[in-house]
């Protein structure tokens, strides 16, 4: 596909806003639709043409970045699915479940329209800057078409095998994430308690093996015990159990999964499911007290 091909991206939030104005400013024609009219204003700033209607969009590819795959089901429902064409492609870049992204795109199948799961990784300013992670589930030629849209949207780019190999993928990721931060909060809470500083400890971590890029974005997030959203711990609990339910399809036990699975669980119980994901030292501290 060149970039003449006409695009639409549906659901302009934090990732979606951003993909829909770097595929305009990449000289993609480029629909956007939000329920909310602030988002497409911000949209129609960058380039990015926007429909009232679902049913007046008018693309050969589709990008969805909804929170779930309920909430696509929903909007095709409500005149999406009157405007794809047989041909068109759908591409999930939510993160969904693996088990029901397969059932899903047999369904659209037979209306002659092609899904292709896509989910991404590198958060809001991986958006912004164009630097996705891009795990694609899918056929080879449909993959090779869809590369020069990626190629605007990320930096790595992996076709990882059939539908659902994305999304199964991006469920493991999720499982390097949590318990990743998990492992800072526990020790960071630690070190607070024996009365060391923070920022020191962080500091050392930061310059050895146990560096990553998760310590990376999060530590000023953890330094300061200040958590505005960026990738919402209830929605992490959300990808958490895709893991465990497409462990659970394959034999596979994932004992460590299961604890932190727990632990954000307890999180979003105490109400603070709308913070990022490193709150999770919140509920470590909450244990500890």
């Amino acid at each position: 596909m060149s970039n003449k091909t006409s695009v639409a991206v549906i659901g302009l939030g934090a990732m979606g806003l951003p993909i829909s104005t770097n595929l305009a400013k990449a000289g993609f024609p480029t629909q956007g639709w939000n329920r909310s009219a602030a988002p497409r204003e911000l949209a129609a700033a960058g380039g990015v043409s926007t429909p009232d209607s679902l049913s007046d969009i008018d693309a050969r590819v589709v990008l969805v970045t909804l929170p779930d795959l309920p909430q696509l089901v929903e909007l095709l429902g409500a005149g999406l699915q009157s405007a794809l064409k047989p041909g068109d492609y759908l591409v999930v870049m939510s993160t969904v479940s693996p088990v029901e992204i397969v059932k899903f795109a047999a369904a659209q199948k037979e209306r002659g329209v092609i899904v292709v799961d896509a989910p991404m990784s590198g958060g809001e300013l991986g958006a912004q800057n164009a630097t996705l992670s891009i795990m694609v589930g899918g056929e080879e030629k449909d993959f090779d078409a869809l590369k020069p849209i990626f190629d605007v949207l990320g930096k790595t780019i992996i076709l990882l095998g059939p539908v659902g190999a994305g999304q199964l993928t991006k469920a493991a990721n999720q499982i390097v994430v949590a318990i990743n931060l998990a492992a800072i909060g526990e020790a960071v809470t630690l070190s607070r308690r024996a009365g060391l500083d923070a920022s020191k400890v962080l500091e050392i971590f930061a310059g050895g093996l146990a560096n990553s890029a998760v310590l990376q974005l999060r530590r000023p997030k953890i330094e300061a015990m200040d958590f505005p959203a960026g990738g919402k711990s209830k929605f992490l609990l959300k990808d958490l159990h895709f893991a465990l339910d497409a462990a659970d399809s394959s034999g596979t036990k994932l004992p460590v999964t299961d604890l932190v699975t727990q632990l954000y669980a307890q999180l979003i119980e105490f109400g603070d499911g709308e913070m990022d994901h490193s709150a999770i030292i919140r509920e470590i501290e909450r244990l500890s007290n």
